[in-house]
């Protein structure tokens, strides 16, 4: 049982769905996906606010997905609770950390299932499996009752087969959400060195939408990702370090190096992070005052193979959203190969980009 590290009856009426392990439900204890959490759990005595509106709305709790331990890396890949399979090539990395969610809805064992979004964790799973993930705005979402990896950062979003299970989650996460009107987007397309089959299926979902266009740069991408890179792991530290100091041993080999990457982070550069994201926050919010989207893949590459599955470390376009606070939709687009790509859309707010989401959703349909 890969896909999810508990599995629940969900009998009943209502939207199925599943939740990342690492979100507290009253009575479950939470692992993370980490065998030293998981030896120590206790059974929570509360859901995490997050889950208020799907208690209310009635939603099915099919299960508790697993993920990429601790949520600190991008394959999917545990060591301890097995791998979900990837439903478009078992051979391929499910991508992380969110990895049994987009599994679960991909296999239409969940409508929505809940993701968290640190640095990708919702977009790149869904790139890997062909399915649409929203990460949402940093602070829209309350974070109590979620096991942490870097605050500043962290954020909750729904994951669902198409745009309209991620309205769905959306609706449960917040309830009385509503996405915006259609209408015709000015979007600024991010030239990024991609695989040239990737960017032809973006391009072309762009035309089929028949929405302006046009090239846009943005010098401090790079810087970006970089900055918010260093950021991540030296809050991770942070929110699990007593888990290495007191069980190294129950921790996943790459996961135990990237925390100690964070111990490794002095005050210094931590401080020179947090001001070069002020100044990204600008740079973007500049950006998104002159188009409406902006348009990347999410990852560069396809899903590689299992063995290969920390090239997507270098192939996410995903780290300087969440550097800068701002929402951000993957949604798949079909290629001339056997695996479709994924398109990343960064906006001002999740109405706005799931309006965007329905139309190049049937562009996408079309072609």
């Amino acid at each position: 049982m890969t896909t999810f590290i508990t599995r629940l009856d969900g009998h009943g009426a209502g939207i199925r769905l599943a939740v990342k392990d690492l979100i507290d439900m009253e009575g479950i204890p939470t692992t993370a996906g980490c065998k030293a959490l998981a030896d120590r759990a206790e059974p929570a005595s509360a859901d995490a606010a997050c889950l208020a509106g799907a208690r209310q709305a009635g939603a099915r709790i099919v299960g508790r997905t697993n993920l990429h331990e601790l949520a600190l890396g991008v394959t999917g890949v545990n060591p301890w609770f097995g791998t979900p399979v990837n439903p478009l090539d078992a051979r391929l990395v499910p991508g992380g950390s969110s990895s049994g969610s987009a599994v679960a809805v991909a296999t239409g064992e969940a409508d929505v299932a809940y993701g968290s979004d640190t640095g990708g964790s919702v977009r790149i799973p869904s790139a890997c499996c062909g399915t649409a993930g929203l990460k949402t705005t940093w602070g829209r979402i309350p974070l109590a009752g979620v096991w942490p990896l870097a605050p500043s950062l962290d954020t909750i979003g729904p994951m669902a087969a198409d745009v309209a299970g991620l309205v769905r989650g959306m609706e449960l996460l917040e309830p009385g959400f509503t996405p915006a009107a259609q209408r015709a987007f000015r979007v600024g397309r991010l030239a990024v060195e991609a695989d040239p089959l990737i960017d032809q299926a973006i391009d072309r979902v762009l035309a089929a939408a028949e929405w302006e266009v046009v090239p846009v740069s943005v010098p401090g991408w790079d810087a970006a990702t970089a900055s918010a890179g260093v950021l991540l792991v030296a809050e991770a530290w942070e929110a699990d370090s007593r888990l290495v100091t007191e069980a190294p041993e129950s921790v996943g080999t790459d996961v135990l190096q990237r925390l100690e990457l964070g111990h490794g982070i002095g005050v210094e550069a931590l401080a020179e992070a947090r001001k070069a994201q002020s100044a990204w926050k600008e740079e973007i919010a500049d950006v998104l005052a002159r188009v409406d989207l902006l348009v990347t893949p999410t990852l560069t590459i396809f899903p590689p193979p299992l063995d290969e599955g920390e090239d997507l470390l270098m192939a996410r376009c995903t780290l300087p959203v969440n550097f800068a606070g701002l929402p951000a939709l993957a949604l798949p687009a079909p290629t001339a190969g056997p695996l479709p790509a994924s398109v990343q859309v960064i906006g001002s707010s999740e109405e706005e980009l799931l309006a965007a989401g329905s139309v190049l959703e049937a562009a996408a349909g079309s072609l």
